[in-house]
């Protein structure tokens, strides 16, 4: 056995902990954050020190070692609260520009919110939802729901979408994108309200203005 004279040594200290998505173990696990401090060695005892080291991140369970930036990605869980809230989010603006009369518009919406897994989800309650907040968001004289909540949705969509487009594929962003559509075409074609939420839900998405267009103009040919 060849014996090691000298070489770096790096201490890690713990400066934060939590749970995180880790790329090795591919779920969720917990994790140290951890800053180091290389030293020079002789003989394994430290004499003097040679720079900093990281930070990084450490899994609990496979102790790899990854960027600070991997603690961006969502839990899975995180991520799949995320996705239920896009959904309904969405939901709740096309109901809100195509109006809440329709009993078929609401069955598409309910149908649509309890398969992202709100199972517990109703057309009445989606309906009072998008009444009371025409009514706490809507100017005075206000005409319809979509008037009342156009602006306020446009805001809504872009802070509920926007962190969650990064961590979805096309393909997952554009199935966003056409449930809103399914419901706004339950009852027929388009009204041009629910079209310029449906290219605010697009934006939202990172998914561009002539893809936005493309995907609704062929949910609109597809049969029910």
């Amino acid at each position: 056995m060849r014996l090691r004279v000298y070489g770096i040594r790096t201490v890690w200290d713990t400066v934060g902990d939590g749970e995180f998505f880790c790329p090795g173990c591919g779920g969720d696990r917990n994790y140290r954050r951890l800053s180091g401090r290389r030293r020079f060695t002789v003989l394994g005892l430290p004499l003097r020190a040679r720079g900093s080291a990281g930070p990084v991140v450490e899994c609990a369970a496979c102790r790899a070692h990854f960027p600070v930036g991997t603690l961006d990605h969502p839990t899975t869980t995180r991520f799949s609260t995320m996705l239920r809230e896009a959904v309904h989010t969405v939901t709740l603006a096309v109901l809100a520009a195509g109006g809440t009369t329709s009993r078929t518009v609401l069955e598409a919406a309910a149908a649509t919110v309890r398969d992202a897994g709100l199972d517990e989800c109703t057309q009445e309650q989606l309906f009072t939802i998008v009444e009371v907040l025409a009514a706490d968001t809507g100017p005075e004289g206000a005409d319809s729901a979509a008037e009342a909540c156009g602006a306020a949705f446009a805001i809504e969509l872009h802070e509920v979408l926007g962190p969650l487009a990064p961590h979805l594929a096309a393909a997952g962003r554009e199935s966003v994108l056409l449930q809103g559509a399914r419901i706004a075409l339950a009852d027929g074609p388009y009204g041009q309200a629910e079209l310029e939420v449906l290219s605010t839900v697009g934006s939202a998405l990172q998914i561009g203005p002539d893809d936005t267009a493309r995907l609704l103009a062929a949910a609109a040919r597809t049969p029910s």
